[in-house]
């Protein structure tokens, strides 16, 4: 049994990997398949994959793209959810802020630098040619540092996926000012280069399962009413959500979608434009495959 340390973020899209881990469906394969969470999201995981304390993640494609060229010894497995995310561009209750306009001047709520709420905030701004100073930002590690904060008029400005907010929106600890749209699939799957090294044949092995529980989610019924069960969503929420989101169901990855992201980090001077591009995506060997 080949064990392999998998992380993700606590929220839906990842329903599918914890149904494959109830239904045995990974140890069929011989594989050991031990979850853990991460609430600090992106920044956190590409931490722990640096640190060699997880084996695979999934992550925001943004940030584990930057975090490979700035040195992170991990490539890209898979695509994960090929569809855009929804981020809510959200303020506290009690906050004066109306319009997405006038969040350019004020304090953002991020959960680590490098995290998506960091990175989307920079590539908002600069597409409506407004730049962002780092004593912009406050790090509040998760989404509960962000009520938090929030609450406390500590930050004015906090980017997190729109439905797994909504709840706090609906409550009215939180009012959503706009919605921002990733100008590409949202999610990767990626893996450090030592577990790569030394036991691809398991890696395979994993994806397969996890394209096929993917499928099967997908075209299963009463998907929509798990998903709102078990993360306490609106039904009506889900089924938004479920219908405009897609898994990827095998391991290809589009290399203009790797140039689009580049091109959109160098414009916003998230990385520099010296920076070399290495390999970003596992190339397997044939007799892998």
């Amino acid at each position: 049994m080949q064990k392999i340390r998998f992380g993700g973020v606590p929220e839906h899209f990842n329903l599918p990997i914890h149904l494959a881990l109830e239904e045995g469906r990974f140890s069929k394969e011989g594989i050991q398949l031990e979850w853990t969470e991460f609430s600090g999201g992106t920044g956190q995981m590409t931490q722990a994959l640096r640190e060699g304390t997880v084996d695979v993640c999934i992550l925001l494609t943004e940030g584990i793209i930057r975090d490979i060229i700035e040195g992170n010894p991990a490539k890209i497995i898979s695509g994960y959810i090929t569809t855009p995310l929804i981020w809510g561009i959200h303020t506290g209750a009690d906050n004066s802020l109306q319009h997405h306009s006038d969040i350019y001047d004020k304090t953002y709520a991020i959960s680590r630098f490098g995290s998506g709420s960091h990175l989307m905030a920079i590539v908002d701004a600069t597409i409506q040619e407004k730049k962002l100073h780092k004593d912009q930002f406050n790090v509040v590690h998760n989404l509960s540092g962000a009520l938090e904060s929030l609450t406390a008029l500590e930050s004015d400005v906090f980017f997190w996926e729109k439905y797994t907010t909504k709840p706090y929106v609906d409550s009215g600890q939180l009012r959503r000012v706009s919605e921002f749209v990733t100008p590409w699939p949202c999610f990767q799957v990626a893996a450090t280069d030592t577990i790569l090294k030394e036991t691809p044949q398991a890696i395979i092995r994993m994806l397969r399962v996890i394209h096929l529980r993917c499928v099967a989610f997908m075209m299963a019924a009463d998907s929509i009413d798990l998903v709102a069960q078990r993360y306490g969503q609106k039904r009506v929420d889900v089924e938004r959500w479920f219908h405009a989101t897609e898994w990827a169901t095998h391991g290809w990855v589009s290399n203009k979608m790797l140039d689009s992201v580049v091109h959109s980090l160098r414009a916003a001077n998230i990385i520099s434009q010296k920076n070399a591009i290495p390999d970003l995506v596992w190339r397997r060997l044939e007799e892998f495959s």
